[in-house]
């Protein structure tokens, strides 16, 4: 009988389609050639496509900072082993944690000090809110050595990084809507098979605010659990530091499970940073007890209130994400994600034929010529040739066994009508 096939394993493809590479020189850092690029690349644009619809606004923000800030918003000391420490110029450390410049950085392992900072760099009122940003910033975590794995456990990484502030009573809301964002990718668009939702509750130790503020947090992410309708776990003490979360959990092609998506609800880096808004009635607007009951002569009166932050992160890791997506494809790409989605074979080498092919892929989306400044605005759809001498047999079996999404042959009676010959590869 014939054995049963292995599961996929990302490595073994990514090798086979030179996807992506490592170096001893940065360990737990994959280096991606032009066709893991080329995949990267479209899962961006794709999330980036969804972002109007989704209410998100994408910013830039530093890769490194001083350590006072990782101070304040608490993750020198909540999260420092998992940190890269990074010394700039000059600096002897002497004056370590003060706001100078003989101070030590970090290199930042999340993006919401940053983001923070963008929030805290206007007056916001009420209407203003929510405020959404998203954020694809390279991150980086010290993971130890014996724990890095191709691109599913990396020490630097990409996150489709996003962070909502908003009122108390936009919370809910909120969490929904992403959870709709989540749907919408896991399984209308990439149909990865049933997934996991995992609550994270408040760790034992290493953990910032009160535990009332937990208790509440946790309430609000159960609430927005049970109004999906689907089934949930609990993961108790393993919430981040600052935030109890839900998790995405899905699994790969050797059962093993990997955390993806997250959602995590914080109401203690907006107080570390002072973030504020200005409102009616801010005692009540703080509880998210504003409605169209309340007293005018309560609404009378503005203050100041404390926004809360959601972070959400649909795919999670990228990196970890594609890996996730070369195994569950097992290395055949739906087109618009192929790194190889289209191959153009001539039969011969004639004049007739060359120049038949080259009108062809001109034809192409994304492949006019340079001065065909009209069409500048079409999607690239990346498209290589073969024009070698070998067997038209030979070629098409090699652009079949290498992935090609679409075979496209030009050859002498194509050449004179104007046509090609595709076929779809297998």
């Amino acid at each position: 009988s014939t054995p049963p096939k292995p599961p996929a394993d990302h490595r073994e493809l990514a090798t086979a389609q030179g996807l992506f590479t490592t170096s001893t020189y940065s360990p737990g850092s994959p280096l991606l050639l032009p066709n893991g690029a080329d995949m990267f690349i479209k899962l961006t644009s794709f999330l980036r496509s969804l972002y109007p619809q989704f209410g998100f606004r994408e910013v830039i923000t530093p890769t490194i900072y001083k350590q006072s800030l990782w101070e304040r918003s608490g993750h020198w000391v909540n999260y420092a082993e998992d940190m890269f420490a990074v010394r700039g110029r000059g600096a002897t450390g002497s004056t370590a944690g003060e706001a100078g410049e003989d101070e030590e950085f970090g290199l930042k392992p999340m993006n919401c000090p940053g983001h923070c900072l963008l929030f805290a760099s206007e007056k916001r009122s009420y209407r203003d809110l929510p405020v959404r940003f998203a954020d694809f910033s390279p991150l980086h975590r010290n993971e130890i050595s014996g724990a890095l794995s191709g691109l599913t456990r990396v020490r630097r990484f990409h996150q489709d990084d996003g962070h909502i502030f908003c009122r108390p009573a936009q919370i809910e809301a909120e969490i929904k809507r992403t959870m709709e964002f989540i749907q919408l990718v896991y399984s209308d668009v990439f149909d990865l098979g049933p997934y996991r939702l995992v609550l994270s509750t408040r760790p034992t130790d290493n953990f910032i605010g009160t535990i009332a503020e937990w208790d509440a947090a946790e309430a609000q992410l159960t609430r927005a659990l049970d109004s999906t309708g689907r089934e949930w776990t609990l993961n108790a003490g393993d919430g981040a530091f600052y935030g109890p979360k839900i998790d995405v959990i899905l699994r790969d092609s050797d059962g093993k499970e990997h955390q993806t998506a997250t959602i995590q609800l914080d109401f203690q880096l907006p107080q570390r940073f002072g973030l504020s808004y200005t409102a009616p009635a801010p005692e009540l607007e703080a509880h998210g007890a504003v409605g169209p009951d309340t007293d005018p002569e309560l609404l009378a009166t503005s203050g100041s209130v404390t926004p809360v932050i959601i972070h959400r992160a649909v795919l999670g890791s990228l990196e970890r994400f594609l890996a996730l997506l070369i195994e569950h494809y097992n290395g055949r790409y739906p087109l618009w994600l192929s790194p190889r989605p289209m191959i153009f074979l001539t039969v011969g080498q004639s004049e007739a034929e060359l120049a038949a092919l080259q009108r062809v892929v001109e034809q192409v989306p994304g492949n006019a010529p340079f001065a065909d400044v009209g069409r500048r605005g079409e999607a690239l759809l990346h498209v290589e040739t073969d024009t070698s001498a070998r067997g038209l047999g030979k070629k098409v079996h090699e652009a079949k066994a290498a992935g090609y999404n679409i075979i496209g042959v030009v050859g002498p009676r194509d050449a004179v009508k104007g046509t090609v010959s595709l076929e779809v590869g297998g």
